[in-house]
């Protein structure tokens, strides 16, 4: 069901939500948190659809708000809403304001009242994320804050903008992305001959986050050279394309040639091909609204690990 409140304010929709509750449209027993996702208008669908998946195993309210970009704010303040729930909301109730002129200016005023009471409260920014997402509006009310290095429109220079200004509860999906590598990659250390790593070689697009962060991982953890390549392929995989551990015994290598599988070389060891795609949105949001609590091996290898990183490289390679 899908409610339309144009030209409205935040005591109508709040009034809303309870006429739709008690005539048993919606049900808000059992939601475990609330999703603040600030985007611009017309690109919230994306969001809300990622939010609908992710519901399903957190159910939550989802509160959604869109406003014009600069060249739009001598717009007439206005706010326009609407409530979808039921069907169209998974297993949370979606409320999306779109705030125009004025009324966009001061984005905590516009969900404070509709927060569920005594419930964590999550902000996401999709699209660009404040310099400070911390000291931000939305970021002041939020115990946890996730951004998307990868799409501002300078991925590594975010990143170091991220490090500078890094909270507790801060977290990133180009980090986020990373579970899959960062599990594979332990997994094949687990194995024998345990030897120690001497160095590392990563590889990924020139426009990935999540490689220079993999990158740092690596370096904080193991303590050994890692050179970092950041290319643009004309076919094939986007964002990490492989990582190689160099030991004794020879080399390990984990390449993503294509976009969902990668390929697995050890020495003595068969081939291997192994799933590891990109992971959706859905995906992302899912992991991370699994922790509320600070991420604190994110901001180790955020501020630590790319420091590292850009010690090396500015003294030639050479590792601590």
């Amino acid at each position: 069901m899908i409610v339309d409140l144009p030209d409205t304010t935040i005591s109508k929709v709040s009034k809303k939500l309870v006429s739709i509750r008690e005539e048993g449209g919606a049900v808000a027993l059992g939601r475990v948190l609330t999703l603040v996702i600030s985007t611009a208008l017309g690109h919230e669908e994306e969001a809300i659809e990622a939010a609908n998946d992710a519901s399903r195993e957190h159910p939550m309210r989802v509160i959604v708000i869109s406003t014009a970009d600069e060249t739009s704010s001598g717009e007439t303040a206005r706010v326009d809403a609407q409530i979808r729930v039921g069907g169209d909301a998974g297993a949370s109730e979606v409320i999306v304001l779109r705030a125009y002129g004025e009324a966009a200016d001061d984005e905590e005023s516009l969900v404070t009242g509709l927060l569920l009471p005594d419930a964590p409260v999550v902000a996401w920014w999709p699209g660009t994320a404040p310099a400070v997402p911390a000291e931000s509006p939305l970021g002041r009310i939020a115990q946890r804050r996730i951004t998307d290095a990868a799409a501002q429109p300078n991925p590594a220079a975010s990143l170091r903008e991220r490090a500078a200004s890094y909270a507790p509860g801060d977290s990133d999906f180009a980090w986020t992305r990373l579970t899959l590598w960062r599990a594979q990659l332990a997994a094949v250390l687990d194995q024998p001959p345990y030897e120690p790593i001497t160095r590392v070689r990563v590889s990924g697009a020139s426009d990935s986050p999540s490689t220079e962060l993999l990158a740092a991982w690596l370096r904080l953890q193991l303590r050994v050279p890692v050179e970092l390549t950041m290319t643009t392929r004309a076919t094939g995989s986007s964002g990490i394309h492989g990582v190689v551990l160099e030991r004794a015994s020879g080399e390990i290598d984990l390449e993503r040639s294509l976009p969902n599988v990668a390929t697995l070389v050890q020495p003595e060891q068969p081939t291997h091909d192994i799933a590891l795609p990109r992971r959706s949105l859905r995906d992302c949001l899912a992991e991370d609204l699994r922790r509320i609590a600070p991420d604190e091996l994110y901001g180790e290898v955020l501020r630590g690990g790319l420091a590292l990183l850009d010690e090396q490289e500015s003294v030639g390679g050479s590792a601590a």
